[in-house]
């Protein structure tokens, strides 16, 4: 699909924040969001064929469902989403009493319950951000405080470990992870980002527990060893690479959202495929993201 180890450029869609990316193998499509557009997107490598579809929420995340459909992670609370409606139906917000906390991403775990972390959108520095677990029974439960922004978050093969972007933090942290109960501990440091290669941004874990990470700002992706060795970097021919996602008929194609939010004309004008789709041929194979189980 594309030369190995390199980015190359795959759709023009110029998303503002392009976000979690995600592979449906059942229709050989990837979907993913635009968090600043109340907008998802999907793309058909194998005829290039391109949808959008208007959502009633800001969502920041797609996650799918066991029985069909999607669970959304918006900047208004978790919610249902009915693809062939357009229909939304919300969940649960606990945060919605602070006007200046909000949902900023998602990931679901290999038991089936979804992990969604929160952020200061006003002031980012501040360790405001939590993460929450959604169990089957939509009923919620906190994991973890004093995050400043929690955003990509992501499970190793066996389930035991929980990695998330601490952004503002310029770290990514491990936790121990119970997956029988739904329950982290033993947070500890899994890797620390250079600031000039930007600030952590989304997880995706690949078949051999390798985790790998977009980065705001700094032009370049990373994918880091179990035990948080930099694996290797890939540049990017745009400042940010968001999100990552796995798919392709092998699963050893990676996807890249990328972002112009915060650029200004200048910068447009530097990056002028900011806000594109990209794909590396990696030759290293992903794994299907597990479905919430609710």
């Amino acid at each position: 699909m594309s030369v190995e180890g390199k980015a190359r450029h795959l759709l023009t869609v110029r998303n503002e924040i392009g976000e979690a990316p995600i592979w449906v193998p059942e229709e050989s499509r990837l979907y993913w969001v635009d968090t600043e557009a109340s907008r998802a997107f999907s793309y058909r490598p194998s005829d290039h064929e391109t949808k959008s579809y208007p959502l009633g929420m800001p969502a920041t995340a797609l996650l799918r469902r066991r029985g069909g459909g999607w669970v959304m992670v918006t900047k208004e609370g978790l919610a249902f989403w009915d693809q062939a409606s357009g229909a939304c139906a919300p969940i649960a917000d606990p945060v919605a009493e602070d006007r200046d906390i909000c949902f900023n991403d998602g990931a679901v775990d290999r038991a089936g319950r979804i992990v969604a972390g929160t952020m200061n959108f006003k002031e980012h520095v501040r360790p405001d951000g939590r993460l929450f677990r959604l169990d089957t029974d939509l009923s919620l439960a906190e994991l973890d405080a004093g995050l400043s922004v929690a955003n990509g978050i992501g499970f190793s093969p066996d389930g035991e470990t929980m990695y998330v972007s601490e952004q503002f933090a310029g770290r990514i942290l491990a936790y121990d992870y119970d997956a029988a109960a739904g329950k982290a501990g033993g947070k500890r440091l899994f890797a620390a980002v250079p600031k000039e290669k930007g600030l952590p941004d989304g997880i995706i874990v690949d078949a051999e527990g390798f985790v790998w990470n977009g980065r705001w700002g700094g032009a370049t992706i990373a994918r880091y060893s179990p035990d948080g060795r930099l694996d290797r970097e890939y540049e990017l021919p745009v400042e940010t690479g968001t999100c990552l996602a796995f798919g392709g008929e092998d699963m050893k194609d990676l996807f890249v959202t990328t972002a112009w939010y915060g650029l200004d004309r200048a910068g447009r004008e530097a990056w002028p495929q900011a806000g594109d789709l990209f794909v590396i041929r990696t030759g290293i194979e992903g794994a299907v993201e597990p479905r919430f189980a609710g």
